[in-house]
């Protein structure tokens, strides 16, 4: 098995956690991407450091095997996090690191600062045991918990155009995670006509035209559930309204002239995204109030086979580190495994430590022996991937 820093991944994972890189303005992920960068080039590495967005950094390092030829491995990892929320929900400091009971608190702890570093250190220790054939590339990327727009300016550069397998170190309980989720989110922006709330007749109201789009949607959601039966690690698709807009209550005389509704759908695979959202323009559109859709998130499902070489050899470095055999899951939501694939043509699968539920939470954590453990995996990985030993 490749040694690995296991006091150092432990450290370093309490150093990321302790920078309030959080995805809000005022904070941001530069100092921990400042991080990332000082810790790679400790190491010799050279890394590059991309303006995703104002203050919003992508690293990125290429760490040559010096072995030959070979394919290029990309560990991937995010330096933001969601804010700490509510201080008094907490019996930890959020951004104390603490290590308790075998556990390391904190906000970003299991989501995914620890990943992260697992990454990192998991190439380095592949490093000096010795050279391997072709290379890995190693990104810390801005943004995964808004629109991700790090791992979509690292495809626009592309920087994914020479990548032929990549792990995504996100929080999933030691499952292999080769499927994912897709996300579907649409504004409907209903017009009608303002009139007084005493003389209706003059206006065209928006609101009865909601109601009827909230009952379409609740019978589309059972008409693509009956179409696509659930998922064996995804479960159901959903269709879920869960924004309305419309009117003041301090003005309850008025007839609204426009009200928005906002839905999130969530996909498996076989589910086409743009008919979805042409469904829930037809059912906008009653009444003679002129509806709208604007596609304000649009991430397919990734369905990745696990005979692909990636998942495959994440597999069998799973079964060579813990000596059990791999369980395989979906993730729920998206990641950047999410662009990476469908934009970037890269077979991504998900893995990593902590729990699969405990991201954005209060008193978040991750077990730090989950953390020596998935550096050893991503290791073992990342040597078989490059060997062709799967």
């Amino acid at each position: 098995m490749i040694d690995v820093d296991a006091d150092g991944v432990v450290e370093f994972t309490q150093a990321l956690v302790r920078i309030p890189s959080t995805n809000d303005p005022g904070r941001r992920e530069r100092a921990a991407a400042e991080l990332v960068a000082a810790k790679m080039r400790e190491w010799g590495w050279e890394p590059a450091v991309y303006e995703a967005a104002p203050d919003r950094p992508n690293v990125v390092a290429v760490v040559e095997g010096g072995g030959g030829d070979g394919p290029t491995l990309m560990f991937e990892g995010h330096t933001d996090v969601v804010t700490e929320g509510d201080l008094s929900t907490w019996t930890v400091d959020p951004f104390g690191a603490e290590i308790r009971g075998g556990r390391l608190y904190g906000r970003g702890s299991a989501d995914m600062k620890s990943g992260l570093a697992a990454t990192l250190f998991a190439t380095r220790a592949l490093q000096l045991a010795g050279p391997f054939p072709g290379r890995i590339k190693v990104c810390a990327l801005a943004d995964e918990e808004g629109l991700m727009i790090g791992a979509h300016h690292f495809v626009s550069e592309g920087l994914a155009a020479d990548v032929d397998g990549a792990i995504v170190a996100e929080p999933e309980a030691g499952e292999i995670c080769a499927v994912a989720k897709g996300a579907l989110r649409l504004r409907v922006d209903l017009t009608g006509k303002m009139a007084h709330g005493a003389m209706p007749q003059h206006g065209r109201n928006p609101l009865p035209a909601v109601g009827s789009l909230l009952v379409g949607l609740r019978s589309l959601q059972a008409e693509l559930q009956g179409r696509h039966p659930a998922h064996e690690h995804l479960g159901e698709v959903y269709v879920t309204p869960t924004v309305l807009r419309a009117g003041s209550e301090e003005q309850v005389n008025v007839i609204p002239a426009v009200a928005s509704v906002f839905v999130d759908v969530r996909t498996i695979p076989g589910v086409e995204h743009k008919d979805v959202a042409d469904r829930v323009a037809a059912l906008a559109a009653c009444d003679g109030i002129a509806a709208e859709v604007s596609v304000l998130v649009d991430r397919p499902p990734v369905d990745v086979p696990v005979s692909d070489p990636v998942v495959a050899a994440l597999a069998a470095a799973h079964r060579t580190v813990t000596g059990e055999e791999p369980v395989y899951g979906g993730v729920p939501g998206s990641t950047d495994g999410t662009v990476l694939t469908h934009w970037g043509g890269i077979p991504s699968v998900v893995y990593g430590p902590g729990g699969k539920w405990i991201a954005h939470q209060s008193d978040e954590y991750v077990e730090v022996a989950e953390i020596v453990r998935c550096t050893r995996v991503f290791a073992e990985a990342a040597r078989r991937f490059l060997n062709g030993d799967f």
